[in-house]
């Protein structure tokens, strides 16, 4: 049966066979060339117009100097790439790829930035904004760019923007010193979303030229303007923000959830590699609202935030409960979470300053690690409405199992380290400094370092409530590292079908594993085979449903992986990600 199955190892460079053309871009390419490996495009605005479904675009390193920009109509912004061309659907994307070992750098220090009115004209002359990349488009995968140095005029301009697009998956992008928020989108669509940010730092961005204020709007990640009901989930996995100067991730207007998994926020509210305190930045490092008309009910699970200006993990007057589920919080300014939330009426409108949320509305808290335990509208909660004179202090939840419903007070000795260069070192570019927001792994995945984890004989070991995550020990632990376990990566993202109990999977380093990273949360049939493409969409082979019968993924493709590498698989209609180590 094993000679049934044959695996191209590696990334295969070769032509790409019944998955569409292959083109590629260099720094000293021209776009009258013809697209080759030898006489590559110059700009991705050339590759945009000849790709189709299924198609690659191999992007070769260097910095592209972005000079030029063009009129972006459907939002009337100007910018200096536009991806509008479309791939058909998740296993028939358009790529564009980082060509291996070589990282292509887009730079946005020459852009000429729109005037920057307060209300665009629809003109280029009277353009609000403008970004390095923007993405108007459906099934792109884009994997291995940086994008840096976004200057600002009057609006703060994105490094990447998603506009109305949907399914885009944006893999190990690093983009920093933008002046505004870095990674936007804008699922506005009626069909939007649905997006997957898997392994994406955003760091040391800020607009000091906004006019809504110094720091304003320079968030890491954001998600806004996705209206209940319509399109699909967004998924930040394994991404981290730092020292942006507004927020790390903020999904104020997004009435669809999100789910963020394995993601941390560090140092935000702050500028200047940590030295600077812009006076308009918010500095909240998970801020996950608010929502007016009640669809944004988010999940945020295993995650950490520390040092941020002001709050860890922020509710933001949100009319809907959102899920906190195995949170570490440590050491932030203000508070470690603080769940401020309020009411609406059907329309949008509020109708209360502060109310806390109860019932089948109200926040869910689980198993999250508070240190210390300084949180505010949680247990108990101020509830102000003017209208009817009220205005005291009233019971509210206070989750199950979290540090501060369990009166744990922890201390340095229930972790392995609470020394890392994110909590001492100000003045460098920590992504070049190891520790647990240094440089990434291999495979993209979060550096495996001791920071916040839980030590042997930890007081939140096994006091978490079984919420269908994998754990080891006679309960789960506490917080976003789970004692016993392999360390948590983002390359190893959870498998299950339900967002709320799939697991925290992981790997390490150290060990041989096979982990499943489903990004498409639909059911899988048994009896189907599993098609296996590499990263790049290429088929490498096909094993058949009798080899996998009686045994899980994990085992089957151990036993025909010899060689590390990271995979697509495609079992109808599932499609998984799968990391070989």
């Amino acid at each position: 049966m094993v000679n049934k199955f044959t695996f191209a190892l590696g990334f295969a460079l070769a032509a790409a066979q019944s998955f569409g053309a292959v083109y590629y871009v260099a720094t000293d390419g021209s776009d009258s060339a013809a697209g080759t490996k030898d006489k590559p495009f110059a700009t991705l605005n050339k590759a945009n117009t000849v790709v189709h479904a299924g198609d690659t675009v191999w992007v070769r390193g260097g910095i592209y100097d972005l000079r030029d920009t063009v009129f972006f109509a459907r939002y009337k912004m100007t910018a200096a790439i536009i991806l509008t061309a479309s791939g058909e659907s998740d296993d028939n994307r358009i790529h564009y790829l980082a060509y291996p070992g070589e990282r292509p750098i887009f730079d946005g220090t020459n852009l000429p930035v729109a005037a920057g009115t307060d209300h665009s004209d629809g003109t280029p002359a009277g353009a609000m904004y403008t970004s390095p990349i923007v993405i108007s488009a459906k099934y792109l995968h884009l994997k291995g760019f940086e994008v840096r140095n976004t200057p600002m005029k009057h609006n703060s301009n994105s490094g990447v923007f998603l506009y109305g697009s949907k399914h885009i998956f944006l893999e190990n992008m690093d983009s920093h010193h933008n002046a505004g928020p870095v990674f936007f989108a804008n699922d506005g669509a009626p069909d939007g979303g649905g997006h997957i940010f898997l392994n994406c730092d955003a760091h040391d961005n800020y607009d000091p030229l906004g006019w809504q204020g110094d720091g304003e709007n320079a968030d890491g990640f954001g998600a806004h303007y996705q209206e209940p009901g319509q399109g699909d989930t967004t998924k930040f996995i394994g991404c981290r923000a730092w020292w942006n100067s507004d927020d790390g991730f903020d999904f104020i207007n997004q009435e669809f959830p999100v789910v963020l998994e394995n993601c941390y926020a560090m140092g935000n509210g702050y500028s200047d590699y940590g030295r600077g305190n812009p006076k308009n930045g918010n500095g909240h490092g998970i801020k996950m609202g608010e929502s007016t008309l009640g669809g944004g009910r988010h999940i945020i699970k295993f995650c950490a935030a520390w040092k941020n200006k002001s709050t860890g993990f922020y509710a933001n007057y949100t009319g809907v409960g959102s899920k906190w589920l195995n949170n570490t919080s440590y050491m932030n300014k203000d508070r470690e979470f603080a769940m401020a939330s309020t009411l609406f009426d059907s329309k949008g409108n509020r109708i209360a300053d502060i109310a806390p949320l109860t019932g089948d509305n109200a926040h869910v808290l689980k198993n999250n690690i508070a240190f210390p335990n300084k949180n505010s509208q949680i247990g108990e909660c101020w509830e102000k409405i003017e209208s009817q004179g009220i205005d005291h202090y009233v019971e509210c939840p206070a989750g199950e199992n979290n540090t501060w419903s369990l009166k744990l007070d922890l201390t340095v000795d229930d972790f392995v380290s609470l020394d890392d260069p994110s909590m001492t070192v100000t003045g460098k570019d920590l992504s070049t400094i190891p520790g647990i927001l240094g440089p990434r792994n291999a495979d993209g995945s979060l550096p495996d370092v001791g920071f916040l984890k839980l030590k042997k004989g930890s007081r939140a070991i096994d006091k978490g409530e079984n919420l269908g995550f994998p754990f080891a020990g006679e309960a789960p632990d506490l917080g976003a590292f789970e004692y016993g376990m392999p360390s948590s990566s983002s390359a190893a993202v959870p498998s299950s079908s339900n967002a709320e109990s799939s697991s925290a999977a992981s790997n390490s380093s150290s060990s041989t594993a096979v982990s499943i990273a489903t990004l498409l949360d639909n059911s899988t049939d048994v009896a189907s085979p599993a098609m296996v493409f590499d990263l790049q969409g290429r088929h490498l082979g096909t094993l058949p449903a009798t080899q996998l019968c009686g045994k899980s993924m994990n085992e089957a493709l151990r036993a025909h992986l010899k060689t590390s590498g990271a995979y697509i698989i495609k079992r109808r209609p599932k499609l998984q990600r799968v990391i070989v180590k």
